[in-house]
């Protein structure tokens, strides 16, 4: 019996990420291609030393490809729930997390997550924009993997502290939070159930 499956929710902070950096390198692609042509046009220039216009031109076409490779990725970081367990997928790394480690899921704001004031100058460049958003934390009996690795993959968004746990932020939040609730529902959580902490990430955000 295939396994029941929810939506694909894109992941909100990829995707502004992308957003960011896709238009300067494609930018800087035809600023590379545009140093060239003086080479390339110089007919001297262009017998006599290929290899300096042709270097410039081959670099500004690799910054062009690379940009509109990111444009094409933009939406295949995602999370999906499945009946047993959720995936989340980003461009490198495909994580598959078990409801037996959901100890619980909650929903809270961005901005309490992540004040800006506690952030420096790039990572609140990077958050601002998605600040708005309400953020679904699943909190965890352990991580899959050890959190040093997680961090090679994952935006520091992904985590609030140290605590074994995962942030996640989709425009649709309410979607994904009601479809990953109703597909565990009535799932064994076995071990992890019974280690429960009555204490929940939220209680350790700052109080206004």
């Amino acid at each position: 019996m295939p396994k029941k499956k929810g939506k694909r929710y894109p992941l909100a902070i990829y995707t502004r990420m992308v957003d960011r950096w896709w238009p300067l390198v494609f930018f800087l692609g035809l600023a590379v291609l545009a140093l060239a042509w003086p080479f390339y046009q110089d007919l001297y220039t262009r017998l006599t030393d290929p290899l300096r216009w042709m270097s410039l031109a081959g670099l500004g076409t690799l910054l062009i490809v690379i940009s509109l490779i990111m444009l094409v990725l933009r939406k295949s970081a995602f999370v999906q729930p499945y009946s047993d367990y959720f995936v989340l997928a980003t461009p490198f790394l495909r994580l598959r997390v078990s409801y037996r480690r959901v100890l619980r899921i909650t929903n809270t704001s961005a901005a309490a997550l992540f004040p800006l004031r506690t952030l420096s100058g790039l990572r609140r460049d990077i958050i601002a924009p998605l600040l708005s958003l309400t953020a679904v934390v699943i909190e965890l009996s352990a991580l899959p993997l050890p959190r040093a690795v997680l961090s090679l993959f994952l935006s520091p968004f992904f985590f609030k502290d140290k605590t074994p746990h995962i942030v996640i932020l989709v425009e649709n939040w309410m979607g994904f939070s009601t479809e990953l609730e109703s597909l565990r529902v009535g799932r064994d959580t076995g071990p992890a159930h019974l280690h429960r902490s009555t204490e929940s990430i939220l209680t350790r955000l700052p109080r206004k």
